[in-house]
């Protein structure tokens, strides 16, 4: 599947979505504040932001917060992901999220990077998780 170019109007309501929830993120241990914004195969935007635990690995990164908005709101397929953290160096999706979004995005969707000021560099699904295990895998013949 071939995901569609975003247009800059698109890219504009993905990074105020992203910076809207980086605001949000419950974050009082390592105050690192992330938020995540995804677009859906039905133009809707979905909003997801960190929320920590003091047993640290309970907590919730905002890209699969804003992947279950989407699953909640009925879609399973992100045409547009856009992370937005804090600081000095580009917050992108950890390990974890990587995996996640596998499950929802194809290859080449585009993962855009931001902060609180700029954007960031542009990865697509396949440069940030190569040769990955997902859905595909589980119906071979």
């Amino acid at each position: 599947m071939t995901v569609p170019a975003l247009s800059v109007d698109q890219q504009q309501a993905l990074l105020q979505v992203a910076r809207a929830a980086r605001l949000m993120a419950y974050a009082p241990y390592s105050k690192f504040q992330v938020g995540a914004a995804v677009l859906d195969d039905q133009g809707r935007i979905h909003a997801g932001c960190n929320v920590e635990n003091a047993a640290y690995p309970e907590g919730v990164c905002a890209e699969g917060g804003a992947l279950s908005a989407m699953v909640l709101a009925g879609s399973t397929r992100v045409r547009a992901v856009l992370v937005a953290g804090t600081g000095g160096a580009w917050t992108t999706p950890c390990g974890g999220c990587r995996q996640k979004l596998r499950e929802f995005c194809a290859p080449d969707t585009p993962i855009l990077i931001a902060n609180e000021d700029a954007m960031g560099p542009r990865y697509t699904l396949a440069q940030l998780l190569p040769d990955s295990f997902g859905p595909d895998h589980l119906h071979a013949p």
